[in-house]
C-alpha cells in the first residue's frame, strides 16, 4: 500500500497548476497597458483530468505549462488583455487554490490520525 495515491499526487499537481495559473493571471493584470502583450494561461485541470484514467505515473508526469493566446486580440494596439475577465478568473482560481489545499489538509490529517501522530 502506497502512503501518496494517484489521488494525493493529483491533488499535489491541482496545487501547483493553480500556482502557475495564479502567477500568469497575474502577469496578465501587470501587462494591460503593454502594447502588443499576449495574454497567458496555465491549463491545469485539463491536463489533470486527461492523465487521470492513465494512473498515478500519468498524473505524476501530466505537463502542466504556461500557454500563450495568440488567436486573441482584443484592442487595436494588440494587446489581448481583458482586465474584468482576468479579475474574474483571478478569483476563480484563488478559490480552486483554497479549495485543493483545505482536500490535502484533511487528507494528511486522516494520514496522521491513522497512524497515531496526532
Amino acid at each position: 500500500m502506497e502512503l501518496f495515491d494517484t489521488t494525493q499526487i493529483g491533488l499535489e499537481r491541482a496545487l501547483s497548476g493553480s500556482s502557475m495559473r495564479q502567477q500568469a493571471i497575474a502577469q496578465n493584470i501587470a501587462n494591460v497597458n503593454t502594447p502588443g502583450y499576449k495574454r497567458k494561461d496555465v491549463d491545469f485541470q485539463t491536463a489533470l483530468h486527461n492523465a487521470w484514467d492513465a494512473g498515478k505515473p500519468a498524473v505524476e508526469g501530466a505537463s502542466i505549462s504556461t500557454t500563450t493566446d495568440d488567436a486573441t486580440t482584443m484592442r487595436a494596439d494588440g494587446n489581448a488583455v481583458d482586465i474584468d475577465a482576468e479579475a474574474s478568473e483571478q478569483a476563480k482560481n484563488g478559490l480552486t487554490y483554497e479549495a485543493v489545499s483545505q482536500l490535502m489538509k484533511t487528507r494528511v490529517s486522516i494520514i496522521k490520525t491513522a497512524i497515531g501522530t496526532m
